[in-house]
């Protein structure tokens, strides 16, 4: 009898553990679905860009390829988004009858303005970032195979939005002000962090040599 209580005893303790347990792991599961669903919403903010820019038209209708406009200038440094002076060589006037087109001519060329572009992979201000150093006359050595559209998207550096009609949405931090889309260590890893790439280089990966 005595050993039977003791086992009734025991089996109590146990579910009574479980018992005290399975709420809490349900509780903590539920709390990691709903967070992981629900914090980027509140943590981001999605936002437009200024100007409804159409790469696949100028690409298949102006003949345009992606140096056209985003090229490395003679000192070596890299252009990034063209000024406005630049897109007024060929929109100095409305070009079609789009409504956008005659708004973008109308604020921004007529006036000599440049439209608020947001960078989806803006560095943090910490970060320093050579484009120089990661062009196709560097990589292109061993990556012989490699086009410089491909080596821009390579490992997510940027997304491929060469045919697209409308540009992404723009995912901002809403505490840091940072875009969602910036680069993570993780992508510098994918190639900074192999053997072979670190010998035959012979980069310093020392956090100092990035984040100044």
């Amino acid at each position: 009898m005595e050993e039977k209580r003791a086992h009734n005893a025991d089996t109590g303790g146990q579910c009574s553990v479980l018992g005290g347990f399975l709420p809490f792991g349900l509780g903590l599961v539920l709390s990691l679905l709903v967070g992981w669903w629900l914090s980027p919403k509140l943590l981001f903010s999605e936002q437009s860009q200024p100007v409804a820019f159409n790469h696949k038209i100028h690409k298949e209708e102006a003949g345009m390829t992606c140096s056209d406009c985003h090229y490395f200038r003679a000192d070596g440094s890299y252009s990034g988004i063209p000024e406005t002076k630049e897109c007024a060589d060929c929109h100095e006037y409305p070009v079609g009858s789009s409504t956008r087109e005659r708004e973008y001519v109308n604020e921004y060329v007529k006036k000599g303005q440049e439209p608020d572009w947001k960078v989806y992979q803006m560095q943090p201000d910490n970060v320093f970032f050579s484009h120089a150093a990661h062009s196709l006359e560097n990589c292109g050595q061993c990556h012989t195979d490699w086009t410089e559209k491909e080596l821009c998207s390579t490992s997510g550096c940027h997304p491929d939005i060469g045919d697209s009609e409308t540009p992404p949405k723009y995912s901002a931090n809403r505490i840091s002000g940072y875009s969602a889309n910036t680069m993570k260590m993780w992508a510098c890893e994918y190639c900074h962090a192999l053997p072979d790439h670190r010998a035959y280089n012979a980069n310093n990966n020392a956090c100092f040599t990035c984040h100044k």
